[in-house]
């Protein structure tokens, strides 16, 4: 129950770099994402997966190089990206006084879904993610692991043609990380484009038509039976 656009979009990053004098955020990383393809982004902590992620996502602007969403940049004050792109990156904002089930509603209303049938998507997007019994709920009532399944619903139930997911399988165990591999493959079935930064290798050859290594140098790609 996870409405979204038609098909995914085409996102080419050719060389992008960050830095905030003299830190080097993101050294030199490109990557092609093909609609209905998931991209894993791999490095050692430090290495700016994160950064990366929040370039393609139009969350910031590179140093040097390009991030395009079907041949458009990548911005976030463009309502292009803004209508293309569902990102996970760090918590999302959650209202204290807002259950569960309410947050999800306030999403279906923002994108004018017909409020007759909000029950039905709201119900559904929780129990995708196994937290149904949970809808009453309030943020800060949840769990470490719950948390995230929640912050997950969020991201999925928005309408989005590109997913940037920031490790998903955080604070996950095993069966929910497998949960969210079978959710993945679900979206790029769709059509929909994912790009994600991973530490998980099970979750990663579950996932992954294509891995971009981000190094402190010049990051490879593989295609992928090569990423095992």
């Amino acid at each position: 129950m996870h409405p979204t656009s038609d098909g995914g979009c085409r996102v080419v990053a050719t060389a992008l770099t960050k830095s905030l004098d003299p830190v080097v955020l993101l050294a030199p990383t490109s990557m092609t994402a093909e609609p209905g393809t998931c991209v894993v982004v791999r490095g050692p902590n430090g290495a700016g997966k994160t950064t990366f992620l929040r370039l393609v996502a139009g969350l910031l602007e590179p140093t040097s190089g390009t991030v395009t969403i079907d041949g458009v940049p990548a911005d976030e004050r463009d309502p292009t990206t803004r209508s293309s792109v569902a990102a996970l990156i760090g918590a999302p904002a959650a209202y204290r006084d807002l259950t569960l089930a309410d947050h999800l509603t306030l999403i279906d209303a923002t994108w004018g879904r017909d409020p007759d049938t909000c029950d039905v998507r709201v119900v559904g997007a929780l129990e995708e993610f196994g937290i149904d019994h949970l809808d009453e709920r309030y943020p800060h009532e949840l769990s470490s692991g719950q948390g995230q399944l929640f912050r997950l619903a969020l991201t999925w139930f928005r309408p989005s043609r590109l997913l940037v997911l920031d490790e998903p399988e955080q604070r996950l165990d095993t069966e929910r990380r497998a949960l969210v591999g079978r959710l993945v493959r679900e979206r790029t079935a769709t059509g929909t484009t994912v790009v994600m930064a991973c530490h998980d290798p099970v979750l990663t050859a579950d996932v992954a038509d294509q891995v971009v290594d981000v190094p402190g140098d010049e990051p490879t790609a593989e295609r992928d039976g090569d990423n095992a």
